[in-house]
């Protein structure tokens, strides 16, 4: 029987409509791989959390999780490029909000301690510290992923300096500070909140933290 023209309509808009479904439903089921992998990544280490392991938390098969990800350390990889965004969103919403502002880098630092590091702990440990020394490939990517950071961060403080009509020491000290800032945040970040759990005493972390950072930044400042 010859299709008529609102037949074949009406068969495309079902394909479409089937192909929608099941787009959404491998997007759910990479979403749920992730957030699995994140969890055991976090909480039993990269190491101990096997591709089995992985597939069997995630109610899916090995063969479905090797279709998604090459590898673990694929899933590492994706983990670190999707909680790097997220952290990027973060501080960068609070540079922006407070118009690059004295105020936004002290936001920014709380909002990291205080929003970042006590809602995601699983996204912590994975970008501070299950991600260290894995391969080259993984520490090349982290190297990425602090670059762009830093990168943020400067760029922060430059947006600063032109906004208040103030200058910097030298012109190497947007960078220095950036980069200080970066490493403040990860190792004050691995010594509390991994290292050992001082999560109750995080405000005070958070706000002494902040202080010091503020008064290197002044102390680089000249108008």
């Amino acid at each position: 029987m010859k299709k008529t023209k609102t037949s074949v309509v009406a068969e495309s808009n079902a394909l479409s409509k089937t192909a929608l479904r099941r787009q959404r439903e491998r997007e759910h089921r990479y979403e749920s791989i992730l957030t699995v992998a994140e969890i055991l990544f976090a909480r039993e280490g990269y190491l101990q959390a096997s591709m089995e392991k992985i597939a069997d938390s995630a109610e899916v098969s090995v063969g479905t999780l090797y279709f998604y990800f090459k590898n673990k350390e694929d899933i590492l990889v994706r983990l670190l490029d999707k909680i790097s965004f997220e952290l990027r969103e973060l501080l960068g919403s609070e540079f922006r909000k407070a118009d690059f502002s004295l105020d936004g880098i002290k936001r920014a630092g709380q909002f990291f301690f205080e929003e970042f590091c006590i809602k995601h702990p699983e996204k912590l440990t994975i970008i501070f510290k299950e991600s260290m020394g894995k391969s080259a490939m993984v520490e090349e990517y982290r190297k990425q992923i602090f670059d762009r950071l830093i990168s943020d961060v400067q760029e922060a403080l430059m947006r600063l300096s032109e906004n208040r009509g103030l200058k910097y020491q030298s012109s190497l000290s947007p960078e220095l500070m950036a980069v200080s800032i970066l490493g403040m945040y990860e190792r004050i970040a691995y010594h509390f909140l991994i290292g050992q759990d001082r999560s109750k005493e995080l405000k005070t972390i958070s706000k002494d933290t902040v202080a010091f950072i503020m008064g290197g930044i002044n102390n680089l400042c000249r108008q």
